[in-house]
Order: structure tokens, then sequence, then C-alpha cells
């Protein structure tokens, strides 16, 4: 009879985890945690009746719905992004630059969709027309958004970084003058262009390629496999097309042509 007993506690053990042992893959979960960032009109800001709004946070609503998930949207800044996935604060953070040095510690689902580095100015200043013009003019850098390090390390343009806590800090210095551009990923630019109406101009320059994706922790490769479905599907029924339609339309987006990017891939344990 003991062995019986042994054996069928063997049998639950490798069927559902035995007791005490918690899950990794978000794909366990009745709700989907996702942290959006708060300070980016047109990808994620509060709304009118509080909660957040925005691109990414339909994203994740449709994401949860093609997983059979509820979602719960939290608010990420940019220095928050990697420790609320540490500490299991959020099971993914939207708008994430698929870089280098993330990669190494940080599981990425996408990119969700493809966007380009540009530069959002005055909308009386002309003689900034691409990234070589920045040169010796002052530029946001946001804590923890590295967007000013691409210029300056990356590209070597001798731009002056001004810190900021928040791309809201940001339009309030560029329309006060105390700085000459604000530069990061496109549609971050389009949301503030439409937020500021007539005050500001995208420059247009596009002069780098950005992987935006869906950070994750690396150990749920079933998870990140997931949610690289979902965004197929987004792309492939014209959800994506629709929901960047919504958000950046007459901000002189370019929303011609949106196909499904190519996947970074997930990794394997």
């Amino acid at each position: 009879m003991r062995r019986l007993v042994a054996s069928g506690l063997v049998c639950v053990c490798v069927s559902t985890g035995c007791a005490g042992r918690e899950s990794t893959s978000l794909l366990d979960k009745g709700t989907l945690v996702a942290g959006v960032r708060p300070d980016l009109p047109g990808i994620g800001s509060v709304a009118a009746g509080g909660g957040l709004e925005g691109l990414d946070a339909d994203v994740t609503r449709e994401i949860a719905r093609r997983l059979r998930m509820k979602a719960r949207i939290v608010p990420a800044r940019a220095a928050d992004r990697e420790p609320m996935l540490n500490e299991r604060r959020a099971d993914l953070v939207l708008t994430f630059w698929i870089r280098p040095d993330w990669k190494q510690r940080l599981a990425f689902a996408g990119p969700y969709y493809p966007s380009y580095q540009d530069i959002l100015v005055r909308a009386g200043e002309r003689r900034v027309r691409n990234v070589r013009d920045l040169k010796g003019r002052k530029i946001c850098a946001v804590t923890g958004a590295g967007a000013a390090d691409q210029v300056t390390k990356e590209r070597q343009v001798a731009a002056v970084q001004v810190p900021a806590s928040s791309y809201d800090e940001c339009t309030a210095m560029l329309r006060s003058g105390r700085i000459d551009a604000i530069t990061t990923n496109d549609t971050i630019l389009a949301g503030l262009k439409l937020r500021n109406g007539a005050a500001f101009r995208l420059v247009n320059a596009r002069f780098g390629e950005q992987r935006t994706g869906i950070g994750m922790r690396r150990d749920d490769p079933d998870g990140c496999e997931a949610v690289n479905k979902a965004i197929t599907q987004m792309y492939q029924d014209g959800t994506m097309a629709r929901l960047m339609n919504r958000w950046f339309s007459g901000s002189g987006l370019d929303l011609s042509s949106l196909n499904v990017p190519e996947f970074e891939g997930c990794p394997t344990q």
C-alpha cells in the first residue's frame, strides 16, 4: 500500500510540479500584468478617468485577450522597467529597445512595431535636418531611456545631454528654449507632437532603426513564444494597423506600410 501511495505522489509531482513550486510562466496565470510607460502620449499616458491609455495599453489588452487572460496594466517609468521584471512585479514591459546589453539579462518578444530614432524640435527651427545637425546643441536625456546616448556615444555627435526624469519635462524644456531638441523613437515623438500641436515639428530624420520589443524574464520561453504568436496574429488580421492609426494619425508619422517585424527569437532553457 505504501508503494502505491508513493507512486501516486510521484505522478502528481511530475504532472503538477508539486505543491510549493511556483511556476515561472505567465501562461499559468489568470491575469497578465504589463508595465506601460505613463509619460508617453500616444504610447502610454494617464487617461482622463484614471488608468493608462495609448498604443501599449491597447496592445497589452489584445495580447491578453488572445492568450485568454485578463489584463492588468501598471505604470513603468524608464528606469523602473528592468527592476519590475526582476522583482516579478510585472510579467512583461512594453516599449523596450532591443539592445545587446539588455539582451544579456532579459528576453524580448517582438519587436511589436518597427520604429526609427528621430528628432523633435520647435516648429520654427529649420537648421536641424539630421542627426549631425545636433552637434553642439542641447538634447534631452531621460533617465533610463538611452536615446541620447545613441546620438553622443553610438554616432559620436557632440551634442550636450540635459538630464530629465520624463518626456513631459523634456517638452517643457523644449518649449522654454532650455534645450534644442528631443530625440528618441519616432512613435514617442509623434505622440509628443500630437499633444503639443503646432508648437513642435517632427524632423523625419529617421537615422537609425530601433527594434521596439516587449521585455520579459529569460525563464519564460513558452510565454515569450505565445506573445510572439499573438503579435503575429495582430498584424495578420489588421489589428496593429488599426491601433497605429488610432494613436498616430495626423502626427506626420509614415503609417503606409505595416508588416510583421522579424522577431528577435525567444531564449531556450
